[in-house]
């Protein structure tokens, strides 16, 4: 089954209020056709699971910068001063997460799982208001996970069923949110036929992804 969809049909699936997740590392990895696209949409008041906001002007940064974010799951915003004004001027709600924990609240989502417990981030704002759980004598935050309605996912190459692989850092993130939406729209630097990447170099597979885009970025260059 061939999973490739048009740059307009991907942006077409998310829809105001949604709960989106993106993958990458300060824009390494991020899928950044699609989210360029979204960022010139009319969509609105989204809710944001990444890792960071990237810089001004590219990436998640673009989805900042249009105002098109209500709510953030973010584990730092150093890098994009838009984000921050924001939240300064209450225009953007932010729960802040270490970065570990960030990631484990996402596995926890995609694995059913019904949270992790950590002494990360204990006797400091990211403790407050939160659950604790004794474990042995000893106390820890339950953190609770964390899933999507969309997932926009960036992948080096992909085949046409849609088996991912990612080189580098930009296997940040993007694996374990593959497995935490309802819908995983992959945006691919290279597409290549079915059966060309070999079963064991595959890291997400292709049951996790609902619809895969070729991107035509030339800020990602496909590593030959």
């Amino acid at each position: 089954m061939d999973k490739r969809i048009s740059l307009q049909e991907a942006v077409s699936k998310i829809k105001d209020g949604m709960t989106i997740m993106v993958g990458g590392f300060l824009a390494a990895g991020s899928p950044l056709d699609i989210l360029d696209a979204l960022a010139k949409s009319d969509v609105k008041d989204l809710t944001l699971i990444s890792n960071d906001t990237a810089y001004q002007g590219i990436g998640v940064g673009n989805l900042i910068g249009a105002h098109k974010i209500k709510k953030l799951y973010v584990s730092h915003i150093g890098t994009n001063p838009d984000t921050a004004a924001q939240m300064n001027a209450g225009e953007l709600e932010i729960e802040f997460c270490p970065q570990g924990t960030l990631a484990e609240r996402i596995r926890c989502g995609g694995a059913g799982l019904g949270g992790v417990l950590t002494t990360t981030g204990m006797g400091t704002v990211i403790a407050e208001g939160k659950p604790t759980v004794e474990v042995d004598g000893k106390t820890y935050l339950l953190e609770k996970p964390l899933h999507a309605d969309i997932a926009l996912i960036g992948a080096t190459v992909a085949d046409e069923r849609g088996n991912c692989i990612y080189v580098g850092t930009s296997q940040n993130f993007n694996p374990i949110m593959a497995t935490a939406a309802d819908v995983v729209i992959v945006e691919a630097e290279k597409i290549v036929p079915a059966g060309e990447i070999k079963p064991e170099a595959v890291i997400t597979p292709h049951v996790f992804v609902t619809h895969l885009y070729q991107s035509t970025n030339n800020l990602q260059k496909v590593r030959e």
